[in-house]
């Protein structure tokens, strides 16, 4: 048995998202139901809302609330902390989990907590593979890429864009 082909195939399955898009918003709602999801968890910095803000593109807000119509539960899950994530979940009419520590797999048990779903029947949204794409392809959600709004980001996740493009260039980029 070939040993790296074994180790390329669980990191693969791992690492790799099974959509990646430009933007969240390009994510067919339509597809995730025939799916069979139900659940949403989405990631908050450089994937709904530049890194550290609270700015929200109308076509994110729209996405969401489509999202809601469609009878899908979304939950917001981050790393990050304070009041900035509960503004913009309570804006959004969304519930949170802060201080997430992704891709540690509690973090995604409390979004399936909060969102009373099944990891099967379960997208997670976000911009980072080591963070949200291993997260939720651990527990077996259904995993999209996004890629970054903005460029500016925390230093720790600039330093993990590096092994991440390396990867990334194996995956073909969306238009």
């Amino acid at each position: 048995m070939d040993g790296g082909r074994t180790l390329r195939k669980q990191l693969a399955r791992l690492l790799k998202p099974k959509l990646y898009v430009s933007h969240i918003f390009e994510v067919s709602l339509e597809h995730l139901t025939q799916l069979g999801m139900k659940g949403i968890m989405v990631d908050l910095d450089n994937t709904l809302t530049p890194w550290n803000s609270e700015v929200l593109a109308p076509e994110t807000i729209a996405w969401l609330k489509a999202a809601k119509g469609y009878g899908f539960k979304v939950c917001m899950v981050s790393n990050n902390k304070g009041e900035r994530i509960d503004r913009i979940a309570s804006f959004l009419e969304i519930p949170f989990v802060a201080r997430a520590n992704k891709p540690l797999r509690r973090a995604f048990i409390r979004g399936l907590e909060v969102l009373d779903t099944k990891p099967y029947e379960t997208v997670v949204i976000g911009d980072q593979v080591f963070t949200d794409v291993l997260g939720g392809n651990r527990l077996g959600m259904y995993t999209i890429l996004v890629i970054p709004i903005s460029r500016i980001e925390f230093v720790g996740t600039r330093l993990m864009r590096i092994p991440e493009r390396a990867l990334l260039s194996l995956i073909r980029r969306p238009d």
